[in-house]
């Protein structure tokens, strides 16, 4: 029997224009800009006295930045800029500097395991955890108790979850592996480390936490923004379906522009591998296809209801506060939007 995700991509393909499904290798350009904001901004910071306000703007401003840097980063390794593989790990590997992950790593680990087994417990290893796993492991325990969902410290996490997240999966991953692969991984890991490192001795210790900690927590908490609502508030599955799995977000074109259509998460997983610049033409197909199963909303929404349900699953289609016993359906399953006021 034919999956959900292939029926989208049958039905889809029928409708879509072939040139939407070859990369456009123009989009790498998006590099320069945001490369440079990120030079100029570190060189303000080392090279002249500015007050700490003025430190700190710049490095958030860098942080936004990164922030679109690792966008356009996700898009070039999955294919959609370049095709050729070592073109493609190398700027994936200039987008990704900033956060300190390997092109490798990452087409493991979100390309492989994430997109291949979306929301599938106990196989993606971006999918939040069961009420059963949260009983059977202790630093889950401890991780609720210290930082309650609907809490300050709750999106405060946001900032830092990515780097907390990715250095989980390569460390499992480094387990796992022998040899070259092994040393692959760890050298692209440690490569951007060193080179941070290197330039705050260069440039100053007293700089680094304006041009690279400020910038990092910035560009963490922008991408988290869209990652905790792109499947966080959707059921667990048992195959693979991104409509019910995924989660589109609406935000202004500025915005669009910025991240790469990163908003358009469900159309991303219907076709990982197309270019940013063509999902708009999947959403509006996906529209008018199957308007009752796709979920779309202002990101300003999708955080409030983040901010208003629980995070653990009691069950697929149920999330449950392990303290207050709360349950809250899932989207698809008596969510609604308007509860996010």
């Amino acid at each position: 029997m034919e999956s959900p995700h292939r029926t989208y991509v049958r039905e889809l393909r029928k409708r879509l224009p072939p040139h939407v499904f070859r990369p456009v290798p123009a989009r790498a350009l998006w590099i320069l800009p945001y490369a440079l904001v990120g030079a100029a901004g570190t060189w303000a910071i080392a090279a002249w006295d500015l007050p700490v306000p003025a430190r700190v703007l710049l490095g958030v401003t860098i942080g936004m930045a990164y922030a679109s840097l690792g966008f356009l980063g996700h898009e070039i390794l999955h294919g959609g800029v370049v095709r050729r593989p070592w073109v493609r790990d190398l700027l994936g590997a200039v987008c990704l500097l900033p956060s300190g992950i390997g092109p490798r790593l990452w087409r493991r680990w979100h390309n492989v395991e994430h997109h291949g087994h979306t929301q599938i417990a106990g196989r993606d290893p971006d999918a939040y955890s069961t009420l059963e796993q949260y009983h059977r492991r202790p630093a889950l325990r401890l991780l609720h108790r210290l930082v309650p969902v609907r809490s300050v410290g709750f999106f405060a996490m946001l900032a830092v979850w990515l780097s907390i997240h990715s250095w989980i999966i390569l460390v499992g991953a480094l387990r796992r592996e022998r040899g070259r692969e092994r040393l692959l991984l760890l050298t692209q890991f440690a490569g951007p480390m060193a080179a941070w490192t290197l330039l705050g001795w260069w440039l100053g210790w007293d700089a680094l936490p304006y041009f690279y900690v400020i910038p990092l927590l910035v560009g963490n908490f922008v991408v988290m923004a869209y990652i905790a609502t792109n499947h966080l508030l959707n059921p667990l599955l048992e195959e693979d379906d991104p409509l019910a799995g995924s989660l589109s977000v609406t935000v202004p074109r500025l915005l669009d522009v910025l991240h790469g259509n990163f908003s358009h998460h469900t159309e991303h997983h219907i076709f990982p591998a197309m270019s940013a610049r063509y999902l708009p033409e999947v959403k509006r197909l996906l529209r008018d296809l199957w308007p009752h199963r796709y979920h779309e909303m202002p990101l300003r929404r999708a955080l409030g209801l983040l901010w208003r349900t629980p995070r653990l699953y009691l069950d697929n289609v149920r999330l449950v506060d392990p303290r207050s016993g709360h349950v809250s359906p899932v989207l698809g399953h008596g969510l609604r939007v308007e509860e996010a006021g």
